[in-house]
C-alpha cells in the first residue's frame, strides 16, 4: 500500500515537475553556444558533417547504431501512442469508439509538434558532438568515461562552473525522462500481455500498471547503487534501441499504408519512402554490428 501511495504522489506531482524542469533542458543549448566559442576549423567541420569518417570495426559501428538508436528509440513508439490515448481519455473519450477518427487539423498539429521537436533535438545533438569533439578530442585521449569528463566540454563557456551547468541540464532531462521511460516500459508490457492501464487511470484501479513503473524505478536506482558505469550503460542501451527499432519500423511502415487501418489517413509516398530509408539504414547498421562482433 505504501508503494502505491508513493507512485500516486508521483502521478499527482508530475505536471508540476514537468513545468518546472522542462526549462532546465534549455541548458543543453549551452552546447550550441560553446560550439561557436571554440571556433572549430570550418572547412574540416563541414567536410566531416557531410562526408563522415567511417571505420569497419565493432567499436565504430556500435557508436553509429547507438546514435541511430537515440534518434529513433522504440520506447517513443509506445509512449507517443499511449499518451495520446490517455489525453483523449482525460478529455472524456473513455471508449474506443469515441476515440476513433481524427481531423486534418489535429494531424497537422501533431506533424508540427514532432517536426519542431526533432529539429531542436538533432540541433542539440549535433552541437554536443561538435563541442565534445573539439574540446575533448586530443592525442592519447581514451574517451569519455565519467560525467565529470563530459562536463568539461562546456568549460570554454562556463569555466569553473562547467560541471554545475552540465549537472543542471542532466537533472532537467533526467527528471523529465524518468516518467517517460518508466511509463513506456509499463505501456509496452501491458500491450504485450493484453491487460489494461494508463496514466489517465488511478494506481488503485490499475495496480499492475503502476507496479511495473515502480519496478523500472527500482531497477534504475539499483544500477546506481551497484555503481554501473552510467556512460557505458547509456551507450549499451542506445545500441539495444538501434537493434530493436528496425523490425518495429517495418511494422509501422506497413500499418501506415494499410487502408483498412488508416482509411483516408494513410501515409503519403514521401513519408513512406523516408520511413523505409530510415529502416534500411538502421537495419544495415545493426547487421554490420552483428557481423563485426561475431
Amino acid at each position: 500500500m505504501a508503494i502505491l501511495i508513493g507512485v500516486m504522489q508521483l502521478k499527482m506531482t508530475y505536471p508540476l515537475i514537468f513545468r518546472c524542469f522542462k526549462y532546465l533542458t534549455l541548458v543543453l543549448f549551452a552546447y550550441v553556444i560553446t560550439g561557436a566559442i571554440v571556433h572549430p576549423a570550418l572547412l574540416t567541420t563541414v567536410e566531416a558533417t557531410f562526408v563522415p569518417h567511417f571505420e569497419l570495426n565493432k567499436e565504430f559501428i556500435g557508436i553509429v547504431v547507438a546514435i541511430l538508436g537515440t534518434t529513433i528509440s522504440p520506447y517513443l513508439f509506445f509512449w507517443q501512442s499511449s499518451s495520446e490515448v490517455d489525453e483523449m481519455r482525460a478529455a472524456g473519450a473513455t471508449t474506443e469508439q469515441e476515440r476513433r477518427g481524427t481531423t486534418r487539423k489535429e494531424l497537422r498539429a501533431a506533424r508540427i509538434d514532432v517536426s519542431v521537436g526533432m529539429l531542436f533535438s538533432q540541433l542539440v545533438m549535433y552541437a554536443i558532438i561538435l563541442t565534445s569533439g573539439s574540446v575533448l578530442h586530443s592525442p592519447g585521449h581514451a574517451g569519455i568515461e565519467t560525467a565529470q569528463q563530459a562536463a568539461q566540454a562546456l568549460r570554454p563557456l562556463a569555466g569553473p562552473v562547467a560541471s554545475v551547468l552540465f549537472a543542471a541540464g542532466m537533472i532537467g532531462t533526467g527528471l523529465l525522462a524518468i516518467p517517460v521511460l518508466t511509463a513506456s516500459a509499463a505501456y509496452a508490457v501491458k500491450e504485450f500481455f493484453g491487460f489494461r492501464g494508463g496514466l489517465s487511470e488511478s494506481p488503485r484501479s490499475r495496480p499492475t500498471f503502476y507496479a511495473i513503473i515502480l519496478v523500472a524505478l527500482v531497477v534504475g536506482v539499483l544500477m546506481n547503487i551497484v555503481r554501473i558505469d552510467p556512460i557505458q550503460a547509456l551507450v549499451v542501451t542506445a545500441i539495444i534501441n538501434g537493434v530493436v527499432a528496425p523490425p518495429i519500423l517495418v511494422l509501422i511502415a506497413l500499418l501506415a499504408r494499410d487502408r483498412r487501418v488508416m482509411s483516408e489517413h494513410r501515409s503519403g509516398s514521401l513519408s513512406t519512402a523516408l520511413v523505409w530509408v530510415a529502416t534500411a539504414v538502421m537495419g544495415a547498421a545493426a547487421v554490420m554490428l552483428l557481423v563485426t562482433t561475431l
